[in-house]
C-alpha cells in the first residue's frame, strides 16, 4: 500500500482522525493524530515530536539523556503498509511510524529503525527473519478501587471460553478486520487470563502486529466495561503474562533454489540444524543482557521464577518449557516450515522492535562465531543443584531489572547493535523506572504496571 491508497481509503471510510503511533523506550504505545482532511500532506511530512520523548519513561518522568531535552524534534513518519481502520473507535484509523530527523534521515534513537537495521543486516547475508508472538493477558474490571479478574475460569477450561465468549469474538473479529490471521486462542493458567497467537510474518510486520494486538485488546475490552492488561505480573498471587517470541531465520533463495528455513535439518534431533544450534548458542551467550530488553520492567522479574514455566535459567531444550529457549516440536507434514525457536523470557513491557532486533543480534553472533549451546536440558533446570547447574554452565537469569541492565551495559554485541544513542537512552529510561519502584511495595508496583500495559 502506498500513501495515495491510504488517503483514498481514509476518505472512503469517512475517517476523522488517523493516529500516528510508535512504541517508546518504556514499552508504551504513544503517538499523535492528524485530522483526516490533512492526511495527504501529513503522511509524507509527518508530525513533529520533541526529541525528549525517547527519554520519557513509563512512569511519566524524563530521564537525563544528552540531547533529549526541550530543544529539537523528530518527525513521526507513518508506514502506509501498517494502515488500519480501527473497528473499536468511531471514525479513526492508525499507522505505525518511524522516527525521522528533520534532515530526513532515520533517527538513531528509533526502535523501529533499529529492527530495520537488523533486517538489513540479515538481507546482506541472503537471509530474512519471520516471527510470531504468543500474547498472554488478563481481562479484568475495577471494583472498589481495585483491579480484579473478570472471571474465575480454570486453565484451558471451556468455562473460561464461555464466560468471555462475546469479548473474545469481538476481539477476533476486530483483529481480522485489521488484516491479522489468528492461529490459536485459549484460556490460560490465571483466572480470566487469555492467550492469543497470531500467524507468523516477516519480523518487522510481526513487531507491528504486537502493537496492533495490544491496542485492539485494550479497545475491545473497554467496550465491554473491562480492562485488558498485558502487564507481566498484574496479580501477584496469580500466573504472569508473557509475550513469547517465536523466530525462524530463512535463506532468501534464488531462481534455482526456493527459500529455506535455516533452522531445519531433517536428519538432526528435533529437526534442528547446526545453524539453529549456533543461533541458540548466541542467544544463551547474551541472554542475561538480552532480558533487559525483552523483560523490560521491574514487574517482569516477579514473573521469571523457577518452576513457573516462564524460564528462570539460561538453558534450552526440546519442548522444555522451563528453558529460556524452547525448541518446539515440528508439525507433521510441514516440518521444514514449522521449525522455530521460542524465547520464553519476554513480555509486553518490552518494546517489540527492540526485543526482536536484539534477539536477532544475539543469535547471529552465535552463528557467526559458531557458539556451541551445549547439551539440551532434559529436565527443569531448577531441579538441578547449584553445583550441577554450574557444571553444565547454566546461569540464573537476572532477578531484577537493574541487574539485567548491568549485564546489558557490559554486552558490547547488543549495545553495538543498538548504537550509542539508542542504547544510552534506553538504559537511562530503564534505570529511571527501576529507581522509581525501589521504595514501592509489590502491590504498588503491580498497580502501576497494570494499566499502562
Amino acid at each position: 500500500m502506498n500513501a495515495q491508497d491510504v488517503v483514498r481509503q481514509a476518505r472512503e471510510a469517512d475517517l476523522r482522525l488517523v493516529r500516528f503511533l510508535y512504541c517508546d523506550n518504556g514499552g508504551i504505545i504513544r503517538g499523535k493524530a492528524t485530522h483526516a482532511s490533512k492526511l495527504s500532506t501529513r503522511i509524507t511530512e509527518g508530525i513533529g515530536q520533541t526529541l525528549a520523548m525517547q527519554a520519557f519513561t513509563g512512569v511519566e518522568s524524563l530521564a537525563p539523556v544528552e540531547g533529549m531535552g526541550p530543544i529539537g524534534e523528530f518527525r513521526l513518519i507513518p508506514d502506509p503498509n501498517t494502515f488500519v481502520i480501527l473497528p473499536y473507535v468511531p471514525g479513526t484509523g492508525s499507522m505505525m511510524c518511524d522516527m525521522i530527523r528533520t534532515d530526513g534521515k532515520p533517527w538513531e534513537a528509533c526502535p523501529r529503525t533499529f529492527l530495520k537495521r537488523m533486517v538489513a543486516r540479515l538481507a546482506d547475508q541472503g537471509m530474512y527473519a519471520e516471527a510470531a508472538v504468543e500474547h498472554e493477558f488478563y481481562l479484568a474490571r475495577e471494583e472498589n478501587g481495585k483491579y480484579v479478574p473478570a472471571d474465575h475460569s480454570l486453565c484451558y477450561s471451556s468455562i473460561g471460553l464461555d464466560e468471555q465468549a462475546e469479548v473474545i469474538d469481538a476481539l477476533l473479529e476486530a483483529l481480522e478486520k485489521q488484516g491479522l490471521s489468528i492461529e490459536l486462542f485459549h484460556t490460560e493458567l490465571g483466572p480470566a487470563q487469555q492467550e492469543l497467537s497470531i500467524h507468523h510474518a516477516d519480523v518487522l510486520r510481526a513487531a507491528d502486529n504486537v502493537c496492533l494486538v495490544r491496542e485492539t485488546a485494550h479497545g475491545i475490552a473497554r467496550s465491554f466495561d473491562l480492562l485488558a492488561t498485558f502487564a507481566p505480573k498484574p496479580f501477584l498471587d496469580q500466573a504472569g503474562s508473557g509475550a513469547h517470541i517465536h523466530l525462524s531465520i530463512w535463506g532468501t533463495g534464488d531462481e534455482e533454489h526456493q527459500r529455506k528455513n535455516l533452522f531445519y535439518d531433517p536428519n538432526a534431533r528435533g529437526s534442528l540444524s547446526d545453524f539453529g544450534k549456533y543461533f541458540i548458542g548466541g542467544v544463551l551467550r547474551h541472554i542475561r543482557g538480552l532480558v533487559a530488553i525483552t523483560c523490560a520492567s521491574p514487574n517482569s522479574y516477579r514473573r521469571l521464577l523457577p518452576h513457573f514455566w516462564s524460564s528462570a535459567y539460561g538453558a534450552y531444550g526440546f519442548d522444555n518449557r522451563e528453558g529460556a529457549i524452547r525448541v518446539p516440536s515440528v508439525f507433521w507434514g510441514r516440518e521444514a516450515d514449522s521449525i522455530n525457536l521460542e524465547l520464553k523470557p519476554s513480555d509486553h513491557s518490552g518494546n517489540p522492535y527492540l526485543a526482536m532486533g536484539a534477539l536477532i543480534a544475539a543469535g547471529m553472533d552465535g552463528v557467526q562465531n559458531q557458539i556451541d549451546p551445549g547439551d539440551p536440558q532434559e529436565i527443569d533446570p531448577g531441579n538441578y543443584s547449584d553445583a550441577e547447574r554450574e557444571e553444565r554452565g547454566i546461569r540464573r537469569l537476572p532477578t531484577t531489572l537493574d541487574e539485567a541492565l548491568d549485564e546489558l551495559e557490559r554486552d558490547t554485541v547488543l549495545t553495538d547493535a543498538l548504537g550509542p544513542l539508542l542504547a544510552n537512552s534506553y538504559i537511562a529510561v530503564k534505570r529511571n523506572e527501576a529507581a522509581f519502584f525501589k521504595d514501592k511495595t509489590p502491590e504498588e508496583e503491580a498497580i502501576q504496571h497494570f494499566y499502562k500495559y
